[in-house]
């Protein structure tokens, strides 16, 4: 029996791991760590809550006494708990430093103690990066990040290295490019275009809609991550981007295109301060070890985009009748789009 940590596994990404990593290795036993904060939803388990294989422990990271025992008795930990949008970082950004940063710590000094750990995955971001004008960015490349998201991913992200460097914890960095696929928030632009566009809404479009994003299929993250359980070396970064590098109005085009909807529904917005204009990730090091992204991006968003029409059952009440959605969504969007 392999003993799995995943912190925020009831959030995006986290759920779809957890799905994962119950499906493909048989001998591993699971334990889920959230908040259950607004973006994670015990909803986003779905089919695996009942599983003899996992157990949910609703709980916060940067609670020591709730969190460290979770890791020293763990084989491996997958550290995706975070604060992750850009836009409430900016406006409020005391959180991102308290759960990205100090939750962090709050692992790896357990992990210090962990007899068995083999394994103490950080998931980071291409943000880290900053801006990238042209080319790709490597794992060696200076970190430049513009938004106290970023600046906090990049914090824990060399907190982490640096518990390798001193202390030898097996830590792998991750950075992996926009993800996208079943189970994200409605605030992040994907699922938020399809809802509104659904919805007959207009589409807050930021600037000029020419902002680069590579897109990643979070099942193509998933299969990415167990390879480097079993493969990645410790104190070493890895990238992992989807090779799909789109503009944000041709991403919106898309959407529309595929729900029938009609383009008058995008409604150009003023932009948030301090928007990176480009993200690209070098994946050499990543594809050198046995990894290629499968999903095509066409299909994989007809996917996601299908998956969204399905599943008005999961997005609706979020935007509907969650009170805390409505409040960001307003604060966000209500002056940019004329209606606060």
């Amino acid at each position: 029996m392999v003993k799995v940590l995943v912190t925020g596994g009831a959030g995006f990404i986290g759920s779809n791991f957890v799905r994962y990593a119950l499906d493909r290795h048989r001998d591993w036993h699971v334990t889920t760590l959230d908040k259950l904060t607004y973006a994670g939803r015990l909803e986003n388990l779905e089919g695996v809550l009942d599983d003899p294989r996992h157990r949910f422990v609703r709980g916060d990271i940067a609670d020591r006494d709730l969190a460290a025992p979770l890791v020293v008795d763990a084989d491996l930990v997958v550290h995706f708990a975070a604060e992750t949008h850009v836009d409430r970082s900016i406006l409020n950004a005391g959180d991102f430093i308290t759960t990205d940063v100090f939750g962090t710590f709050v692992l790896l000094e357990a992990a210090r103690q962990a007899p068995r750990l083999k394994r103490f995955i950080q998931i980071s971001t291409d943000e880290v990066y900053g801006n990238v004008a042209d080319g790709a960015s490597r794992e060696t490349d200076e970190l430049r990040p513009r938004n106290p998201y970023s600046a906090s991913k990049a914090g824990a992200d060399r907190l982490a290295y640096s518990y390798w460097a001193t202390y030898q914890v097996p830590v792998v960095v991750t950075r992996a490019s926009n993800n996208y696929g079943p189970y994200q928030f409605p605030e992040k632009v994907i699922p938020l275009f399809i809802t509104n566009a659904i919805e007959g809404l207009s589409l807050p479009l930021y600037g000029d809609g020419l902002n680069v994003r590579d897109w990643l299929h979070v099942r193509d993250h998933c299969r990415a991550l167990d390879l480097l359980i079993e493969r990645g070396q410790s104190g070493e970064v890895y990238n992992i981007g989807g090779g799909n590098e789109v503009r944000n109005l041709d991403l919106t085009r898309r959407i529309l295109r595929l729900l029938g909807r009609p383009e008058h529904l995008i409604r150009p917005v003023p932009d948030r301060p301090g928007h990176d204009r480009r993200y690209c990730l070098d994946t050499t090091k990543l594809t050198s070890i046995g990894w290629r992204p499968e999903t095509d991006f066409a299909d994989g968003l007809a996917e996601t985009v299908k998956w969204y029409e399905a599943r008005t059952d999961w997005w609706r009440p979020i935007k509907q009748q969650d009170p805390a959605f409505r409040e960001y969504y307003d604060l966000q969007y209500g002056r940019r789009l004329g209606t606060s």
